[in-house]
């Protein structure tokens, strides 16, 4: 500051610009396939991510059965947000991933919800109970919330018993989507999808126990078309960070 007041005007300013120029440079875009149930986190995420490091996270949201198969046809992602850690495992083993960027950026909770308050108590009892209301579940051979629903049911001795009282929805988006417009009275969706600021918006809800179903655990990893930006592993560095990992918890994540 003080060499710029030493600098005639015209010379001042071509001089703090080439600076702003310089690192404006350096920034990049990073387009990111991000799993369905992580899209209300990584929305608060990426502009923090902008603000602090000035690359740009290009984001794009859906189911991560989906975004396997795209990659694999030459979708130009350069990182993927999975909802499993099984996909970017087999991404990278099939040459499509950068070897040492895998790491468990979250690990998800499967929850019990229906959109209106007093419908489903807090130990997830009136599932025992029976009844005829629809319940949502994802597709389980496409959607990690979807095994882990039915993982729960069969411990709890409760497939057999509500299955035939199931709607399908593809990924987890959808099968939001039908309990929150009342399509379907209750269904299982991730946690992330109704907390907010540590706290369940709206609705009544049973958080799943853990111990009920496998580790949600989500992986990210490095895509090859993504392994010279530098946004890309700036982005991996970021979401382990202090601010990204508060935020992340704030919507019901565990690590």
């Amino acid at each position: 500051m003080a060499l710029l007041r030493r600098l005639p005007v015209a010379i001042a300013f071509a001089f703090a610009f080439a600076i702003v120029a310089s690192g404006m440079a350096h920034a990049a875009d990073v387009s990111v396939a991000v799993a369905a149930n992580f899209t209300a986190p990584m929305q608060k995420i990426a502009p923090e991510f902008e603000k602090d490091t000035g690359h740009k996270a290009v984001l794009a949201f859906g189911a991560t059965g989906a975004f396997y198969a795209q990659i694999r046809n030459g979708a130009p992602f350069q990182v993927l947000l999975s909802a499993d850690d099984e996909t970017p495992a087999k991404l990278a083993n099939e040459g499509l991933g950068v070897g040492g960027t895998r790491f468990t950026y979250a690990t998800g909770r499967l929850v019990l919800w229906s959109a209106q308050p007093g419908v489903v108590d807090d130990k997830g009892e009136l599932l025992a109970k029976g009844g005829s209301e629809k319940i949502a579940v994802a597709n389980p051979k496409l959607a990690p919330y979807g095994a882990a629903a039915i993982e729960a049911l069969t411990k709890l001795n409760l497939l057999d018993k509500v299955s035939a009282r199931f709607v399908q929805g593809e990924n987890i988006g959808q099968t939001f989507q039908f309990v929150s417009t009342g399509n379907a009275p209750l269904g299982f969706i991730a946690l992330s999808q109704v907390m907010v600021d540590g706290k369940i918006g709206k609705g009544s809800a049973w958080i799943v126990p853990a111990n009920l179903h496998s580790a949600i655990k989500q992986d990210a990893v490095v895509l090859n078309t993504g392994k010279d930006n530098p946004a890309a592993a700036a982005l991996m560095a970021y979401l382990r960070g202090d601010k990204a990992r508060a935020i992340i918890h704030s919507f019901g994540y565990e690590f």
